[in-house]
């Protein structure tokens, strides 16, 4: 079986009709002016390396959130990864499994990954705070700016090709803005001094919720990856 045909076969476990599936016949979209976003990684976590910034996560108690941790979610995949998925924060299976995007949302997930060719192990996984917030509700931010340098650190360690801003969590907190994430999506921003390209689609818990907007993932994917490839050529 090709890598067409396969992909087919994930796109339909996304929920979206094979046939109306189109190629883009554009040229990529060109970089939008916003502001670099992300900063240089600074204070404690410099110089850190994966497992001691791992260890350090696991340690952490800078806000109210590690009160109610079972344990700390720091990432999953590959430290050589293409791409850098990037979502909100654990839920409840994440906090009991320690992993992130488990559950209903991360099967989805794992779909819409082998939809672009890779597997799950072959990107990198994490969130913009450590942490599951009481009874699942959004980061807040003071939250989400003492869990930045984490998440800053392991995209310096990484150097992805490519984030994945998925949901408007993600997606603000990344680019530092408010805007609603139907605005935000279809263009390539830059985060970091890296100037590392970013593309924003949608939660695939919201399009468990809204199945409709499948077809406008798979389109946030196909501009995704005419940035870069998920899987490093």
């Amino acid at each position: 079986m090709n890598l067409d045909t396969r992909r087919l076969r994930y796109l339909q476990a996304m929920g979206i009709q094979a046939w109306g599936l189109r190629r883009p016949d554009t040229s990529p979209v060109e970089t939008a002016a916003r502001p670099a976003q992300g900063g240089d990684v600074t204070g404690p976590v410099d110089g850190l390396d994966w497992d001691d910034l791992r260890a350090k996560v696991a340690q952490c108690t800078a806000c109210s959130l590690h009160k109610g941790r079972t344990q700390t979610v720091f990432g999953t995949g590959a430290r050589e990864a293409s791409w850098l998925i990037v979502g909100e924060a654990p839920g409840a299976d994440e906090d009991i499994q320690g992993e992130p995007f488990v559950g209903r949302a991360g099967v989805l997930l794992n779909a819409m990954i082998r939809a672009v060719g890779a597997r799950r192990e072959q990107v990198y996984i994490a969130n913009v705070v450590k942490c599951r917030p009481p009874s699942n509700r959004n980061p807040r931010q003071e939250e989400a700016s003492q869990c930045a340098p984490y998440l800053a650190r392991q995209v310096a360690l990484l150097r992805p090709r490519l984030i994945l801003a998925v949901g408007k969590v993600a997606a603000n907190n990344l680019l530092a803005c408010d805007q609603p994430l139907g605005k935000l999506r279809g263009e390539i921003y830059e985060y970091g001094p890296q100037k590392i390209p970013l593309v924003v689609t949608y939660h695939p818990a919201y399009l468990l919720r809204k199945p409709s907007e499948k077809a406008k993932a798979w389109a946030d994917l196909r501009l995704a990856m005419s940035v870069a490839p998920a899987i490093a050529d």
